[in-house]
């Protein structure tokens, strides 16, 4: 058998198999449906400072090849996260990842301290990406001086591994990821999603009730595809990729393309255990071409 497992800044993960923020819930509503314990890990949904109620319905509207979603972070803030659902999904066999939000500074920080606090949570993906929060996610994760700024400071005072997620919805993802590695990020996630819109021609007016929302799944895999392959030459950083991965083959995509590891997100929403398949499919395919170990497939691309 290969061995599928892979270490990504001092963290091992037993398989590159892991699930996207927002997509998977905390875990435990997947429990029914597969073997948490066979994922590299579980990026679990977003953690504000305070409660946030999200935006006002209709925020998700499917598309010709995927979706959009304007759900806003939507959560009971980090009190409730460490009080409430920390205990139940702690013991989970497989590394539990808080993606941490904010829409300031003090915010980021104020989380990272809190979760830096638990010990079965071995990393946090700072995201300074999202493009549903009007308050500052936009700015952090589009201005390189500001995604410098925020990363450097939650560096300060999160003593783990220190995964950022970015944004694609900028001139240069280069440029964003050198920022972020300039201010201490150890991992980078991408990508996050890709802003658009849909309209009801019947009505004339946006389906989404902010209008604007972020578009995921199969529609934007190759332009992920692209940013990772550009941030993997341009960076000496490990990479989480993400966008639009729907099964195996995608999977192994990202990998040659330089991704230690990847997310799976709309896909679950279609199938609930499509992660455990992605698992084995690649199991398959290094089984096949007589690849021994992951790390063979990471930034395997062969250009010339």
């Amino acid at each position: 058998m290969p061995d599928l497992s892979i270490n990504i800044a001092g963290l091992n993960f037993k398989n590159p198999v892991t699930t996207a923020s927002g997509t998977f819930g905390y875990g435990d509503e997947f429990l029914d449906f597969m073997d948490l314990g066979r994922l590299g890990g579980i990026f679990v949904k977003a953690v504000t400072g305070k409660n946030r109620d999200g935006n006002a319905y209709p925020r998700m509207a499917e598309t010709a090849s995927g979706m959009l979603n304007s759900v806003g972070l939507q959560n009971k803030g980090v009190d409730h996260f460490c009080r409430e659902i920390y205990p139940r999904i702690k013991n989970f066999n497989t590394h539990i990842i808080v993606n941490v939000s904010g829409s300031t500074v003090e915010e980021y920080i104020e989380v990272a301290e809190r979760i830096n606090e638990l010990d079965k949570i071995p990393a946090i993906e700072l995201n300074i990406s999202c493009p549903n929060v009007k308050l500052g996610g936009m700015a952090f994760g589009t201005v390189p001086a500001m995604a410098t700024e925020v990363t450097a400071e939650v560096r300060k005072v999160y003593k783990k591994v220190l995964m950022v997620k970015l944004s694609p919805n900028v001139t240069s993802i280069t440029d964003l990821a050198k920022a972020v590695v300039d201010g201490g990020a150890d991992v980078i996630t991408l990508i996050n999603t890709l802003l658009g819109m849909a309209i009801d021609v019947e009505r004339r007016r946006p389906v989404l009730s902010t209008i604007t929302g972020g578009l995921s799944g199969p529609a934007i895999k190759p332009v992920a595809l692209r940013m990772v392959w550009q941030v993997h030459k341009a960076v000496h950083v490990p990479i989480v990729g993400l966008g639009g991965i729907m099964n195996a083959t995608d999977a192994i995509e990202f990998m040659l393309a330089g991704a230690s590891a990847v997310q799976v997100g709309t896909a679950n929403f279609i199938d609930p255990t499509i992660s455990v398949k992605i698992v084995d499919g690649i199991a398959a395919y290094m089984d096949r071409h007589n690849i021994k170990k992951t790390t063979d497939l990471v930034g395997a691309l062969k250009t010339e």
